[in-house]
C-alpha cells in the first residue's frame, strides 16, 4: 500500500501564532524578551520591566527553573521523570508524586469526565498504534483487530486519584501522557512566578500555548493571530486582543498521513480507537488558566463541531471554531469569545 506522508509536530503548528505575536511586539520600546528551549520545543517571554524587577539573568534563571521542574515531573522522554516512574508502577499500588503532578492529573481527569470521554490522558497506546508516537509516522493504518486489541489499554477511568493524600494509582496496566496539558501548566507556572516578582505585564509562551497579563508596551491589550487552517500556506483567520487570560489552540491540519486515498488525522478519539473524521479543523480556547485551555482545546477537537459547540456552551467557555465547509472554511465562536475578537468572524 502506497502512502503519502505529511507530518509536523504540534509545536510547529503554533509557530505562526508565536511569530505573529513577537513581530507585533518587536517595535515596542520598553518590551524586554527572553527565550530558550524546553520540553522538546521553545519558550518565549516578553515583559515590561518595572523599577523593582529582577535582573534579566535572575528572570531567566527563575523561568528556566520553573520549566525544568515541570519537565522533570512530566516528560515521558526522561526515564527518571515522575510520569515515567508512575507508568512503570504495577496496578493497585499507590504512587506519591509532586504537587505539580497531582494538579495536572486532577485537571486531566476533570476534563475527561466533562468532555464525555473525548479527552483521555491514557490514549498514547492508540496514538502509537496509528504511527503518531515517538517512533514517527508509519504511513500504514493498523487493522481493525489491532485497534480492538489496543482499546482495553486506554481509559482514564482506571486511574484513582486521592488529592487529599497526594497520591494516585492505576487499577490496571496503562500509561499516562500529559503532553496535551503539560505545556499549558508550564506556562501557568512561569506566569505565576513572574507575578510574584512584581512583573504584571507580560506574555509567556511555551510551544504555542500562551498566557498574557496586563497591557503590552503600547499600553493596549496583547494582539494575537489565529491561523487559517491551511496545510499548504499560512494566513490569518482573525486577530484577538487579550489581557489577563490564557490561550491554547489545537488543530489537525498539519499532522496526518494519507494511505489508500484516505486521510488519517493525528487526532485519535479514545472512545473509538480511530482518527477523527469530521469537519472541525481548529479550536482555540481562551481561559484564565492555560493548562485548562490546553486540555479543552484537545477535547473539543475530538468532539467535532456540533458536539464541541454544545459542550463549550454548557461549560460557559470562550471558544473559536474553524471547520471545513462549502469549499472553504467556516468560522464560529461561543458568545464568551466575542469580547476578544479584533478581526471579523463569521457566526
Amino acid at each position: 500500500m502506497s502512502a503519502h506522508i505529511l507530518s509536523h509536530s504540534r509545536e510547529w503548528l503554533f509557530c505562526f501564532f508565536t511569530l505573529a505575536l513577537l513581530t507585533a511586539c518587536a517595535g515596542e520600546d520598553g518590551a524586554a524578551k527572553l527565550s530558550g528551549s524546553t520540553m522538546g520545543t521553545v519558550w518565549h517571554v516578553s515583559y515590561i520591566p518595572g523599577e523593582t524587577a529582577p535582573s534579566e539573568d535572575e528572570l531567566r534563571q527563575g523561568i528556566e527553573s520553573a520549566l525544568d521542574r515541570v519537565d522533570r515531573s512530566m516528560s515521558t522522554y526522561r526515564p527518571d521523570s515522575e510520569i515515567s516512574t508512575f507508568n512503570a508502577y504495577a496496578p493497585k499500588v499507590w504512587f506519591k508524586p509532586s504537587v505539580d503532578f497531582i494538579r495536572v492529573m486532577e485537571t486531566a481527569l476533570e476534563v475527561g469526565a466533562k468532555s464525555e470521554g473525548a479527552y483521555d490522558v491514557t490514549v498514547s497506546p492508540l496514538v502509537d498504534l496509528w504511527g503518531f508516537g515517538p517512533e514517527g509516522i508509519a504511513g500504514i493504518p493498523p487493522s481493525d483487530d489491532e485497534v480492538t486489541r489496543t482499546l482495553p489499554l486506554v481509559g482514564q477511568k482506571n486511574i484513582e486519584l486521592d488529592a487529599v493524600r497526594y497520591r494516585v494509582r492505576k487499577n490496571r496496566i496503562l500509561s499516562v501522557d500529559f503532553s496535551s496539558l503539560a505545556k499549558g501548566y508550564a506556562v501557568d507556572e512561569v506566569a505565576d512566578w513572574l507575578l510574584l516578582q512584581g512583573i504584571d505585564r507580560f506574555m509567556v509562551e511555551v510551544g504555542g500555548e500562551m498566557r498574557l497579563s496586563g497591557l503590552s508596551a503600547r499600553d493596549d491589550p496583547w494582539r494575537i493571530a489565529i491561523e487559517q487552517p491551511e496545510s499548504s500556506k499560512r494566513s490569518v483567520a482573525t486577530t484577538l486582543s487579550l489581557t489577563d487570560v490564557a490561550l491554547a489552540t489545537s488543530g489537525d491540519y498539519r499532522n496526518y498521513f494519507e494511505a489508500g486515498g484516505q486521510r488519517y488525522s493525528h487526532t485519535i478519539d479514545p472512545r473509538t480507537g480511530y482518527p477523527v473524521e469530521h469537519d472541525l479543523v481548529s479550536v482555540t480556547v481562551v481561559h484564565p488558566n492555560c493548562m485548562v485551555a490546553d486540555a479543552w482545546a484537545t477535547a473539543l477537537i475530538v468532539l467535532g463541531s456540533k458536539r464541541a459547540m454544545a459542550v463549550a456552551k454548557r461549560e460557559g467557555m470562550a471558544v473559536y471554531f474553524i471547520r471545513r465547509g462549502n469549499g472553504g472554511f467556516q468560522h464560529s465562536h461561543t458568545a464568551q469569545f466575542s469580547r476578544y475578537l479584533d478581526g471579523p468572524a463569521e457566526l
